[in-house]
């Protein structure tokens, strides 16, 4: 079923904005608690998952790209910057901080790497299919 499926690779490109978009409500939220000196609240917390499978839908609309034989449209910069997000996430939830007040700020240090990441990760995915890279 999935094989005979084609993702256009403009579903690629939407997906993309909205893990820009997520993953940098994240980082302000979290910021924002991690700067008061607050605790990760509820809604922090259900921000970053939903960036987490954002993150994890993008990655697998790409996988889909890659065996419609789309891989050779990017470079593997992409790959990594992608995937550097979610690694970072995993990283970060086996690390055991039990001091709430410094897990706030931790997952501060998270969301913003995993908003730089994706920032640039789509900055050069779009710039290589448009042949500007």
């Amino acid at each position: 079923m999935l094989d005979r499926m084609i993702v256009s690779s403009s579903v690629h490109l939407t997906l993309g904005m909205v893990v820009l978009l997520v993953t940098l409500l994240a980082m302000v939220l979290t910021g924002f608690l991690a700067w008061r000196g607050r605790v990760m609240s509820r809604t922090a917390q259900g921000v970053v998952i939903l960036a987490q499978l954002v993150l994890m839908a993008q990655v697998l609309v790409g996988i889909k790209l890659l065996d419609q034989g789309a891989g050779p449209l990017q470079l593997y910069i992409h790959y990594i910057g992608g995937l550097a997000p979610l690694a970072g996430f995993l990283v970060l939830s086996w690390w055991p901080i039990r001091d709430p007040h410094r897990r706030s700020r931790v997952m501060a240090l998270a969301t913003t790497g995993a908003f730089i990441f994706a920032l640039l990760t789509f900055t050069i995915g779009e710039a290589y299919a448009r042949g500007r890279l």
